[in-house]
Parts: structure tokens; sequence; C-alpha cells
């Protein structure tokens, strides 16, 4: 089967071309903090809505951004996760929406919304929509502060091309773990898979292509095991395992790439008085409200059971409708 990429054609326009200005003496109906698909989906429909609306965040294009091919988003057989974030940020500046690329420090509830602050700068909202998603989880291990940058890494797509023609490892079994693997291949002599469970749990299109990697002798699954570990002089060198492979502990790498999880970055809805559960997710019913009226969440910090960008997404706009519902009735 062939397909046509018809994002070819599609003029990213530089994001500084077309940067909405923020106005610290505008009152916001709403914003929506986090610049991942999840944020953009819901600056984009409540603007639609007729909304004034800021977004905010440290990271345009979130995590996904930093993703290789993204193969399970509707509409795209296969694209960069790069080039997704890009259209969505493109169609949700295209509306009356503006940015501010910054980190939030703190969100103080008013009596009559909230307040956003940012360094020495503060915003006023009707409703907020917390859309930061999830941090990755480190490994917790000697050696892994020590050596970022400098052979640990937590980002494939980003730094893949640095490891050209050597040995490395990628700590992990899920399925973003499988991707990334299969992702290093193109670039990396052998790539090892340190999984501490039985098994792998990758999609059944990465399944396959996994399956194709291993018997090709590319990648080397080590199951039930862990690193405790990791060594080198002035650059990653070794990694020690929890068990013996191939009758030793010590596995000579010259990189790792660590995709064990993520962890809800929740911390500014902890400091307003969000609920959150005990993996540290906030607490939302179906309409994305949480326990505070006028505060909404959506996306990977919530207590969704399924991490995935179309969900993120419909939960994006889900919140903005409620938020516009919220602010008609409280006028």
């Amino acid at each position: 089967m062939t397909t046509k990429d018809i994002t070819k054609g599609i003029v990213f326009e530089p994001r500084n071309n077309y940067l909405h200005k923020p106005n610290e003496n505008k009152e916001y109906d709403l914003i929506i903090i986090g610049l991942g698909v999840t944020g953009y989906a819901s600056a984009m429909y409540a603007s639609r809505l007729g909304l004034k609306v800021l977004i905010i965040g440290e990271q345009p294009g979130g995590t996904l951004a930093l993703t290789g091919r993204v193969e399970n988003y509707p509409g795209f057989v296969s694209i960069e996760g790069q080039k997704l974030t890009d259209l969505l940020e493109n169609h949700a500046m295209d509306y009356d929406v503006d940015m501010d690329i910054a980190i939030v420090d703190n969100i103080e509830r008013k009596k009559s919304g909230f307040k956003v602050i940012s360094g020495n700068k503060k915003y006023s909202t009707k409703t907020i929509i917390l859309a930061t998603g999830a941090k990755v989880k480190k490994l917790g291990v000697k050696g892994e502060e020590e050596y970022f940058g400098k052979g640990v890494d937590y980002c494939a797509l980003c730094d893949a091309a640095f490891i050209k023609g050597k040995t490395v490892a990628v700590a992990g079994g899920g399925d973003s773990a499988v991707k990334e693997a299969i992702l290093v291949t193109e670039y990396a002599k052998k790539v090892y898979i340190i999984n501490n469970e039985k098994e792998l749990h990758p999609e059944h299109h990465n399944k396959k292509i996994l399956d194709e990697k291993i018997e090709q002798g590319q990648i080397i699954v080590i199951n039930y095991n862990e690193i405790t570990e990791i060594t080198g002089r002035e650059k990653v060198e070794t990694i020690i395992l929890k068990n013996e492979f191939d009758e030793s502990k010590e596995l000579s790498v010259e990189g790792i790439f660590v995709y064990v999880g993520h962890e809800p970055k929740s911390e500014l809805a902890k400091k307003v008085g969000v609920k959150l559960n005990d993996k540290q997710e906030v607490i939302i019913n179906n309409h994305s409200e949480t326990n505070i009226k006028g505060f909404f969440a959506s996306g990977d910090v919530t207590n969704i059971d399924w991490k995935q960008a179309i969900i993120g997404v419909s939960q994006g706009v889900t919140a903005s409708y409620y938020a516009y519902q919220y602010i008609q009735e409280t006028k």
C-alpha cells in the first residue's frame, strides 16, 4: 500500500512571524498552561467559541515534538512528531490566541478567577486548563546524573545521530522504549533493550519491526534485568546490571536512552489545591473539571487511564467547551 504525504506543501511559518504577544493588562477568559497538542487543541476550540485565550508553556510542541514517527494519530498513516505538533500549533495560532513561551511559577485563586504568575509577569483569567503533560522518569541510579549529556539521554530523536556506529542501550519495556530502540538502530551498530519485566510490550506494528531487528541481530533484548549503575571516564562506557547477562553483570555501551515511563507535571495544580490521586495525577470528571470551579485539566497530567495524543486532544477540546459553559453560567 502506498500513501501520499499531504503535509508536503504545507508552509510551517516561523513561530515569531505569527506570535500573538501576551498582555498583562488583558482580562483573559481562559489561560491554557502547556504548549503540547492538548494545549493547542484547547486554544483553537476556545478561540472559536469566542473566548479571549492565552496559551503559555516552556516547551513548544511538548513531549510529542521529541518523538520520532507517530503512526497512531487519525488522519496520518505516518508523520513525524515535530510535524504533527507544528500542524496543531499553526491551526491554533491561526485564531486570535495569545502565546507566551515561559515557565509558569504559580497559580493564585482570586474572587473572580485566577492569577497566573510567570517571573515578573502576572496574567488574570476567569478559567484555567492545565495541559502540562508529563515528564520522563529517571532510573535513579548512580551515574545517571553525572553522565547526563555524556551518553545518558532521554530523547533518541534529538541525539541518535551522535551514536552512529556505536553500541548503546535502551532502558524500558513499553511501546515507547521499543519504538525508540527501533529508531536508534538507524544509527547505532547494536542496541540492547534492558527490560525489568518478563517481556516487552510493543504495539502490534512495532512488534513486527522489532522481531525483524532482533532476527537481524541489530537489537538484543535483555528481560528480567535492570541497570544498577552507569560508569565511565569522561563518557558512558559501561552499565552494571542487577543480574548476569552472558556470564557478566557489566555491559559495554557508549550510550543509554532512558524510557521507563512518565511522571505527571502536576505541581502547579497541587499548589492551588486541586485534588491529585496517589500517582500525583490530576483527578478530573468527564467534563475535564477538577474539584475547583473554573479549573480544568486535560491530557497526560490527568488520571486518564490511556496516555495518547489523540485522547489528550479530545480532552482539551472538552475542557474548552465546558470552560466556555462555565463562563456563560457565571456571568
